[in-house]
């Protein structure tokens, strides 16, 4: 991964632990506790990919397993963010530009679903069956909707952060039909825009030249 990337990445992932451990797992909600850390893989993963990521979300799976209170084993968190960071990122499109709200949320949809599956299934291999005792079908329900009320909050300001973080050529896309940027197009870099200008620059640099050659006037007699 690029140094941008990986500063970036380190900090909204510690960002987003303090906040868990600090703020969410305190709150006493009912079923599971909001899992902003996954978010945040969703989020870079939809703008890194796949590579970047299972990158990011091992990174912060085993940041999570280590940090206090953990009581599970080290790197079962880990695996199950990494294979939900590379699961997103195959999510990503091949444009690279986001047109509507609905992938991100379908995608928190199914990581909050599949990630809690992961942990559950995982705990049972290694013995831990704490998820039985509490209720499977109450700690996916309680996940997905904590997880789609804090989304939208959350995952487009982080995935604009990760888009003016580099110069991603991806996402020059095509502007959505009727002139609009659609709901996430205000995460297109600048540079597109930039793009645009000057190409309607040269055609007015062209019409110059040919008013020139033609005596100085334009169309319909009119000096430009």
């Amino acid at each position: 991964m690029r140094l941008n990337r990986i500063l970036l990445s380190t900090a909204l992932v510690v960002i987003a632990l303090v906040l868990q451990i600090c703020v969410f797992a305190r709150l006493h909600l009912p079923g599971a506790v909001p899992d902003l850390l996954l978010l945040v893989v969703v989020a870079l993963g939809l703008v890194y990919g796949h590579s970047g990521g299972a990158l990011v979300g091992f990174g912060a799976g085993l940041l999570a397993d280590l940090a206090p209170p953990a009581d599970h084993a080290a790197g079962r968190y880990a695996l199950v963010l990494c294979l939900v960071g590379y699961a997103v990122g195959l999510a990503r499109p091949e444009t690279g530009r986001l047109r509507s709200a609905t992938l991100p949320m379908l995608v928190v949809l199914g990581a909050a679903i599949g990630s809690t599956l992961l942990y559950a299934g995982v705990g049972s291999l290694v013995g831990d069956t704490a998820a039985r005792h509490v209720g499977l079908t109450g700690l996916v329900f309680t996940a997905a909707l904590y997880d789609l009320l804090l989304a939208p909050f959350t995952v487009p300001l982080i995935m604009a952060l990760a888009r003016r973080g580099e110069s991603d050529p991806l996402a020059e896309g095509t502007p959505v039909a009727g002139g609009g940027d659609g709901p996430y197009g205000w995460l297109t870099s600048v540079s597109a825009r930039g793009g645009r200008g000057g190409r309607l620059g040269g055609r007015r640099g062209l019409l110059v030249k040919g008013a020139a050659r033609n005596g100085g006037w334009g169309k319909g007699g009119k000096r430009l």
